[in-house]
């Protein structure tokens, strides 16, 4: 029960830390304003091991490799940790161990971006019903337009309904259910 816990409350924290780096590095991608709370909390949060890990790792263009290294190496220190919690010998296992764990940690970061998308959809619509203005809406909406434009344009607006944050959010559970959710399960059968 204790093991659990703790394996619950290490997934949480990586997760969390998973997810701050993939927002830092979509709000950078997209080109989304940083001088807003959610901006601000962010970079605040991730600065102490962005800063050094930039001075090793530039970015390529407008990517920053260093925040998306550092979110694989988040969940790849996860998968590590809760396999040797299970009591995955690793020296038995030899190298055969490392593809599976390389792939657990890239199907990491992938879930917790689709779960970042979803979330930045739906608190988008909730908060153009409740409170349209509030100082996170341009961040959602730059997180957002990628997603929702080729939506929009194949959707359109019916009775001043715009369905696209509907559609987007179906098929980014759609894609987490059948391709991520499959491909994870497969790798955990290895161990």
């Amino acid at each position: 029960m204790i093991s659990s816990a703790f394996n619950f409350l290490l997934t949480t924290l990586a997760s969390l830390l998973t997810l701050l780096f993939l927002l830092r590095f979509f709000m950078q991608l997209l080109k989304a304003p940083f001088r807003n709370p959610l901006g601000q909390m962010v970079i605040s949060l991730t600065d102490f091991v962005v800063k050094p890990v930039r001075k090793l790792i530039p970015s390529l263009g407008k990517v920053d490799c260093s925040t998306l290294l550092l979110a694989f190496l988040t969940q790849l220190l996860l998968q590590i940790v809760l396999l040797k919690l299970r009591g995955l010998p690793f020296s038995i296992e030899g190298h055969s161990a490392w593809p599976s764990l390389l792939g657990l940690s890239l199907i990491g970061v992938l879930r917790t971006s689709l779960d970042l998308f979803f979330y930045a959809l739906l608190l988008q619509v909730i908060l153009s019903w409740v409170n349209p203005h509030t100082p996170v809406a341009d961040v959602l909406a730059s997180l957002t337009r990628p997603i929702l434009a080729p939506f929009q344009r194949m959707f359109p607006t019916a009775g001043g309904i715009d369905f696209s944050p509907m559609v987007a959010i179906i098929l980014i559970q759609m894609i987490n259910i059948s391709v991520v959710k499959t491909l994870e399960s497969q790798l955990l059968t290895i161990f």
